[in-house]
């Protein structure tokens, strides 16, 4: 089973070692009290750390939208929960092939059944 994520998930790039900005829009739900992320909350964040870089490679920089991973059951003020399967694309290169993913959802106390 999926587990929900919160405010303190780590959400890398294919690199590793990119990490993803959280930023939570909502307080409504809460897992020992760090707020749960909604969509779209994974998209759109920087990433910081990525190695890939050189004279013709750009790094990982920010993530773009969510192909996976969003709650068909779980919602919060109408937005669906983000589970611990959430996976897209970023901006580095090569264009349209490197993904970011979740490596920890940042609590062990709530997963979707």
């Amino acid at each position: 089973m999926p587990w929900v994520l919160t405010e303190d998930a780590l959400l890398v790039c294919a690199h590793e070692l990119g990490h993803v900005h959280n930023e939570p829009t909502q307080s409504l739900f809460t897992i020992d009290g760090r707020r749960v992320l909604v969509e779209p909350n994974p998209e759109g964040k920087t990433i910081s750390g990525c190695p890939n870089y050189g004279l013709t490679i750009k790094p990982c920089t920010s993530t773009l939208k969510v192909q996976v991973g969003y709650s068909a059951y779980l919602r919060v003020d109408g937005k669906a929960v983000c589970l611990d399967t959430v996976t897209g694309l970023t901006d580095g290169t090569p264009p349209g092939t490197v993904k970011y993913h979740v490596r920890s959802p940042g609590q062990n106390l709530f997963e979707e059944k």
